[in-house]
C-alpha cells in the first residue's frame, strides 16, 4: 500500500515537473537556457517521468504558444469558454496536439521558433511500443505491490497523467480561483493548489507576465519550480534570462 501511494506522489511530480519546467517554462517560453547536453538530458527525465503520456516539448511549445496568443478566443486550442465539458476541451486538444505533431496542421510561423528538437528519440518517445511498454511496466508494479486487484484502477492515473494536469490547469485555472491581474481572458490562480501544482496553478500571474520565471507574486504564494530553477541557475545548469 505504501508503494503504491509512494509511486503515485513521485509519478504526480515528476511527470508535472518536466512539463512545467522543461516543456512549459523552457520550449514554450524560454525563460532560460541551457547547454545541449542538458536538453537532451531533460528529454530523456522527460520521457521516464511522464512515461505512457510523454509529451513532445516542441510540439507542446508550439500549442501552448498558440494558447497564450489566443486566450479565450475562437481560436484558442483549449479552453473553457469555448468548450462545454472537460471531455470536450481534451478532445480538442488532443486533436490540435496530435495534428501538430503529425504535421497535419499548420502553424504560423511566430509559434515555431527556437524550439528544442530531437526527431530520432521524439519518435521513440512518443510511439505506441513506447506507452505501451510503459502501460505495461505500471500494471507489473501494480501487481506486485496491490494488496488486492481493486488496486488496479488506479492504473488510469499513471496511463493518462499528462492530460489529468493540463485538465487541472487548463479547466479549472480558468473557472475558479482569484485574480491579482484584470487580462483580457479568464484565467485565475489556484490557492494553495499552486504548491501541489508545482507553481502552475498561478495561471493568472503566468499569463499576465508570461516571460517572468517566479510565476508567484504576492507573498503568500509559491512557485516551486522557480525554486528549483533557481537552484540550478546557480548550479550552472541552466541559465536564467534577467
Amino acid at each position: 500500500m505504501l508503494a503504491i501511494v509512494l509511486f503515485i506522489v513521485i509519478h504526480h511530480f515528476t511527470s508535472l515537473f518536466v512539463q512545467t519546467f522543461f516543456q512549459h517554462r523552457y520550449a514554450a517560453h524560454q525563460l532560460f537556457t541551457m547547454s545541449k547536453f542538458w536538453e537532451r538530458f531533460f528529454f530523456v527525465f522527460s520521457w521516464i517521468a511522464q512515461g505512457s503520456s510523454y509529451l513532445s516539448p516542441s510540439t507542446y511549445a508550439r500549442l501552448h504558444r498558440m494558447h497564450h496568443s489566443y486566450a479565450d478566443t475562437e481560436k484558442d486550442v483549449h479552453s473553457p469558454k469555448n468548450d462545454p465539458s472537460i471531455w470536450k476541451m481534451l478532445m480538442k486538444t488532443k486533436y490540435w496536439y496530435m495534428g501538430i505533431y503529425r504535421g497535419e496542421i499548420k502553424v504560423e510561423e511566430r509559434f515555431t521558433k527556437n524550439l528544442p528538437e530531437w526527431e530520432p528519440f521524439d519518435t521513440i518517445a512518443h510511439g505506441m511500443p513506447s506507452r505501451i511498454v510503459w502501460g505495461i511496466l505500471y500494471l507489473c508494479f501494480y501487481l506486485y505491490f496491490a494488496p488486492s486487484l481493486w488496486f488496479l484502477l488506479l492504473l488510469p492515473i499513471h496511463f493518462f497523467m499528462g492530460p489529468i494536469h493540463g485538465v487541472i490547469i487548463n479547466w479549472f485555472s480558468h473557472k475558479i480561483g482569484y485574480r491579482n491581474h484584470a487580462t483580457t481572458d479568464t484565467s485565475t490562480n489556484l490557492f494553495p493548489v499552486e504548491v501541489l501544482m508545482l507553481g502552475e496553478g498561478l495561471h493568472n500571474n503566468h499569463h499576465y507576465a508570461a516571460t517572468r520565471p517566479n510565476f508567484a507574486q504576492k507573498w503568500f504564494e509559491i512557485d516551486p519550480t522557480y525554486v528549483s530553477m533557481w537552484v540550478m541557475d546557480k548550479l550552472k545548469i541552466i541559465q536564467l534570462k534577467k
